[in-house]
């Protein structure tokens, strides 16, 4: 039931959303992914459909695109999803495929709506992700959790605006996490000033999700399309999001000599616009991306087309 990213099917937006099929793309590339597998949407409607709920819950979701009642319905659905009990194939099947990732190993576990990451409309932020999510039944209950979010009254409402209502395709991948000193996203063109010409690369110590979560101000750094370092706003970071023992994240402070140092040399940056036009090519457009550098590795967690 479930899909490596090494996979041929996972590379099926409709199985596996666009966070898995994109994840699956870049691994065929040979890009530097950390390995994953994804449970596809199929899962949820088949848990739905074994609780008896599936019909209820469209019946449900019809009357969202009335804004009165928007925020009990989202509340009712969400509460159904979440009780949707996991069956016990798919556990076990999520349970060893976790177990090849490596025993107790972090990882991550991320929503991946099969109508998301579209040139249309990123849905980026409308589901959850959980990190450092350790041991197999964290990870199922996760899962679950990832369904739910699908079904927020925020989720619910972009959803109305971008898509369908009863719209019930949501996979849910899960990704070994990496330790990362620094993380951030990148642009392959700018994105504020539409100049084709020129990249953007934004970095924090620690967590990428420093950055996409907004909690920090990231060090902003101009390229041209060679990697050449146009323009640098340096921010001083007071913490980082690292690993919590247990699962999880935390904030560590960091002294100011360390909040205040530049995250990333022009080295760093070159290899990063290099991977930023090989994603760009291959994908066959802009590249709104995720990555991550661990010692002297840099990791691909993310690649999406850049939208309005």
């Amino acid at each position: 039931m479930l899909h490596w990213f090494q996979d041929d099917g996972c590379t099926d937006v409709s199985a596996t959303g666009g966070k898995g099929a994109s994840l699956a793309r870049m691994t065929a590339l040979g890009m530097p992914v950390p390995p994953g597998f994804v449970v596809p949407a199929e899962a949820l409607r088949s848990s739905l459909e074994a609780a008896g709920s599936l019909t209820s819950l469209r019946d449900l979701l019809s009357g969202a695109g009335d804004e009165s009642r928007r925020a009990a319905i989202a509340g009712e659905a969400h509460a159904t999803v979440l009780e949707t009990p996991i069956s016990d194939e798919l556990a076990r099947e999520v349970s060893e495929a976790y177990g090849r990732l490596g025993e107790q190993v972090p990882v991550a576990v991320r929503s991946s709506a099969c109508s998301e990451d579209s040139e249309a409309a990123s849905f980026a932020g409308q589901q959850e992700t959980y990190l450092h999510v350790q041991g197999a039944d964290e990870v199922l209950a996760k899962i679950r959790e990832c369904w739910a979010s699908f079904f927020t009254e925020r989720a619910l409402f972009y959803r109305g605006e971008k898509g369908s209502l009863d719209d019930l395709d949501i996979a849910v991948v899960v990704q070994r996490m990496v330790e990362p000193d620094v993380a951030g996203v990148m642009f392959t063109i700018d994105p504020t000033r539409g100049r084709k010409d020129r990249m953007v690369v934004e970095a924090v110590f620690g967590l990428g999700e420093g950055v996409v979560s907004g909690e920090l101000t990231p060090d902003h750094y101009v390229l041209s399309r060679s990697g050449e370092l146009k323009r640098t706003k340096l921010q001083t970071q007071p913490f980082a999001v690292v690993h919590r023992e247990g699962g999880g994240t935390r904030e560590e402070p960091l002294p100011p000599e360390q909040g205040e140092a530049q995250t990333l040399d022009e080295v760093a940056l070159k290899r990063l616009a290099e991977v930023g036009l090989q994603l760009e090519q291959r994908l066959g457009g802009p590249q709104d991306i995720e990555w991550a550098i661990q010692g002297d590795e840099l990791f691909v967690l993310q690649s999406r087309p850049v939208t309005a």
